[in-house]
């Protein structure tokens, strides 16, 4: 078990009674199958139940809980929020890692939220950082004017390229994490990672002082955050909406 541990990826930390397994969907899964017996506590943005972590939200079951942060279920909700950016744009892409455990129901979530806008959608993919100038050569290729970067960890390490990417190619692009609005992206929706870890942390503890995991419900996300950058924004041409700047939970100017 102990070299299985050590071939995790690095969001995992280990004390003498509890693993916390953090990101992707397979941090947790290797975690699960190193040990029956150590509680996990995962922060995760996939469906913990689709993938076989806990029996149920409610009743997790076993050894692992943690919270769910809707990461991969906000693809469309992210779509509609560029459309309202740049409206005029008729043609939409989505950047896509086949790799990630949930790359296909991000693609039939985008193209079915494309088909309510009347957008015009493409799918781009990339799983390598070698895979990202080809993806955006695509992008110009289907003469796509905006687009939306899927949630994935992988990506989100590789934030600073991203947005500089679509900076090159000036495409109204929207992203999960408000790391990329800070990074110069123009927007970013998703959860409060704060939040988030915070109430892994909290379940840490619990756990440290007695509770079993089996009795503790998976937490879903209930806080989320759409960010704003204005300065990005005046650089693409685009003239913000009133009412969209009035939902936003930070503008950076």
């Amino acid at each position: 078990m102990t070299a299985i541990l050590r071939r995790l990826p690095v969001r995992v930390s280990a004390c003498s009674r509890v693993l916390v397994a953090a990101g992707g969907v397979h941090t947790p899964l290797a975690a699960k199958a190193a040990t029956a017996t150590i509680p996990i506590v995962i922060a995760i943005g996939s469906d913990p139940v689709k993938f076989g972590l806990v029996a149920s939200l409610n009743r997790p079951g076993a050894n692992v809980t943690g919270i769910s942060f809707f990461a991969a279920e906000l693809e469309a909700k992210r779509l509609g929020l560029l459309h309202e950016l740049a409206p005029r744009l008729t043609v939409a892409a989505a950047l896509v890692n086949p790799r990630n455990a949930n790359a296909e129901s991000q693609s039939t979530e985008l193209n079915a939220a494309a088909r309510t806008l009347g957008l015009r959608f493409h799918i781009l993919e990339a799983s390598s950082e070698l895979d990202f100038e080809a993806a955006f050569a695509k992008l110009v290729q289907n003469r796509a004017s905006t687009l939306v970067v899927a949630s994935d960890p992988f990506f989100f390490g590789r934030r600073q390229q991203l947005v500089a990417l679509a900076a090159r190619h000036a495409v109204p692009t929207i992203y999960e994490w408000r790391e990329f609005a800070e990074a110069g992206g123009l927007a970013s929706y998703g959860t409060n990672l704060t939040e988030s870890y915070r109430q892994a942390g909290i379940y840490t503890r619990r756990i440290l002082k007695g509770e079993k995991p089996a009795d503790l419900p998976v937490v879903r996300a209930t806080k989320f955050e759409l960010v704003i950058n204005l300065k990005a924004a005046k650089v693409l041409g685009l003239t913000v909406p009133p009412t969209l700047l009035a939902r936003a939970d930070e503008v950076i100017e």
